[in-house]
């Protein structure tokens, strides 16, 4: 009875022997790959099958879903002697079997033109029932950098400071910048600090023999990228020179500003007192006397010194004579030059014998008025 026990547990160890031999996947490649962008990649996927796997051969690969709650992708399938590698469209066109015939033991897929989005864990599982055999495989495609930029920041004078810094636009991390010297000696100044991750590299008391070109290399692990610059120390400017030539040009303006202002209240000053002048009335000079006026005036003296040697009886006719008479001659001149006649000199006697009354004339100014 214990050798038919034995022999019977050893029938079963050799039966699950058996069952363990069956289908396999006997790729040895990394479970992990880093690829670059725009590349072609292989995942591989190869296997074998046992006399008892005689189900239907299903081949299929997926990209797991990086969040529980989200589905798994199903990129390319195999099934009923047929393949399907138009599944998915993200990755349409670019994603093949790798044999023609998947059936004879290779289940490997090529992707081709790869995007930064391809990332992922990529699942092979084939089912030839009753064995069931899977393999994953993590992708990542990291992008090379973009020819980087290389530019100087700061102040290019003797004994001052300045950053060389050199910067890729895309990359994937991590990124790792190096600087070196392509001129003279090739070595970078003793000063210099470098920061690999930044791509900077900051220069302090620049000299003379700091100048060169230089060039920087952004490096990941798919790829390198380089850039050139050429920095030039100068010596200091002359600051007296132009702080003297800033106060020469300081002092030039102002004199021409006062040259104008001065212009300016000339030719107003000049206007305002021809103005004024236009309506000055000159006081020293008297005002002439028209014709008329005159003529009055010397009507008036001439009355006044009649009056009085009138008598009521002759008034009558001295009123006809009189003043329809009117000097031309004497007042055709001016004034100041027309001589006044000297009153006739009658006795007293022949006055009272005319019937007169003797009486005061007034003294006239020579201009004949009154005075």
């Amino acid at each position: 009875m214990a050798l038919s026990a034995g022999c019977a547990r050893c029938v079963c160890a050799l039966l699950l022997a058996g069952l363990a031999q069956g289908l396999d996947i006997t790729s040895t490649t990394p479970s992990s790959i880093e690829k670059a962008s725009n590349g072609n990649v292989k995942l591989d996927c190869e296997f074998t099958l046992a006399p008892e796997d005689s189900g239907p051969l299903d081949i299929e690969w997926s990209l797991l879903a990086s969040d529980n709650q989200k589905e798994d992708k199903v990129i390319i399938l195999y099934s009923g002697d047929r393949a399907y590698e138009d599944y998915y469209d993200a990755m349409k066109g670019r994603v093949h079997f790798n044999s023609a015939d998947p059936k004879n033991g290779d289940a490997s897929i090529n992707l081709t033109n790869l995007k930064s989005t391809d990332t992922g864990t990529y699942q092979c599982k084939v089912k030839k029932a009753p064995g069931i055999k899977s393999r994953k495989i993590l992708l990542t495609v990291m992008v090379k950098p973009s020819k980087p930029r290389c530019y100087v920041e700061g102040s290019s004078e003797v004994g001052k400071d300045f950053v060389l810094k050199c910067q890729s636009a895309e990359g994937t991390n991590p990124m790792e910048y190096t600087w070196e010297r392509l001129t003279d000696n090739k070595l970078l100044p003793a000063n210099a600090e470098l920061d690999r991750v930044s791509g900077t590299m900051k220069v302090k008391n620049a000299s003379a023999s700091t100048s060169g070109t230089y060039r920087c290399t952004a490096k990941n692990r798919v790829g390198t990228e380089q850039c050139v610059v050429q920095f030039t120390v100068v010596p200091p400017p002359n600051t007296a020179g132009v702080i003297a030539g800033a106060i020469i040009g300081v002092l030039l303006a102002l004199l021409l500003v006062a040259i104008i202002l001065f212009c300016c209240c000339r030719a107003r000053n000049k206007k305002k007192y021809e103005k004024e002048t236009s309506y000055e009335i000159r006081e020293d000079v008297p005002p002439p006397k028209s014709r008329m006026s005159t003529a009055r005036s010397y009507i008036a003296g001439s009355q006044h010194s009649s009056v009085g040697s009138l008598s009521p009886s002759n008034m009558h006719e001295y009123g006809k004579s009189q003043y329809d008479k009117i000097p031309t001659d004497e007042f055709e001149r001016p004034p100041s030059h027309a001589p006044v006649p000297p009153p006739a000199k009658v006795a007293g006697p022949n006055l009272s014998r005319m019937g007169g009354v003797p009486v005061m004339i007034p003294a006239q100014h020579r201009d004949g008025s009154i005075v």
